[in-house]
């Protein structure tokens, strides 16, 4: 299988991440990694196109032929076909839970990140728009005092002991965001201390390169 990607955009990186955590945890999944280069419009391309013709990445090309093109299924198929150790959880609850919680910062925080940094200083060449930026800088405090809640009983990862594919998407949502300066708030320690824990594993130094 085929896995394209580009490394700083914040859904390729949240696949990425979940990558590094199974190989970490002792499942590697092999993949063969292909860059499609944002910058150069290489997304535009008749070949990109044929996999995804909405130009995005990322894209998951299976060994059946087919394109995956939306990060969370691209996980929840890799997950399926390697199971251990779970990264979604290991029962219906407790998968249920992890994807409601990803859910929650894919939309609460990865969303309105990756909009503010395309209405300031896009990568990729969105024209500023200080009106989108302000409207979803705004949404940002609540979203993290939300998952600062959730941590009030001092677990080390969003769900409890380990880490899953919710805290992988929101580390890639933070390091897109910091292309605009954003970060999380003086006013969720617990938020902040996670982070910076989680920036120091081994599976986010292979992939962060902010």
């Amino acid at each position: 299988m085929k896995f394209y990607f580009f490394p700083v955009a914040p859904n390729p990186t949240k696949v990425r991440l979940y990558l590094a955590e199974k190989k970490e945890a002792g499942c590697a999944i092999d993949l063969e990694p292909v860059v499609v280069n944002l910058r150069e419009g290489e997304q535009k391309s008749e070949e990109h196109l044929r996999r995804d013709p909405l130009g995005r990445l990322p894209v998951l090309e299976t060994d059946e032929g087919e394109s995956l093109t939306e990060s969370l299924p691209i996980i929840l198929f890799l997950e399926e076909l390697h199971p251990d150790p779970p990264l979604i959880g290991a029962t219906p609850l407790e998968r249920a839970l992890t994807l409601n919680m990803e859910r929650m910062v894919e939309q609460g925080i990865l969303y309105p990140m990756a909009r503010v940094v395309h209405a300031t200083a896009s990568p990729i060449g969105f024209p500023p728009n200080p009106a989108i930026a302000d409207h979803f800088r705004a949404s940002l405090p609540a979203a993290f005092a939300n998952i600062e809640k959730h941590m009030e009983d001092g677990r080390p990862f969003l769900m409890g002991e380990k880490p899953t594919v919710a805290d992988c998407t929101l580390v890639a949502g933070l390091q897109f965001g910091r292309m605009a300066e954003l970060d999380i708030g003086d006013d969720c320690p617990r938020l902040r201390a996670w982070h910076e824990a989680f920036r120091k594993r081994a599976s986010a130094q292979e992939i962060l390169v902010l």
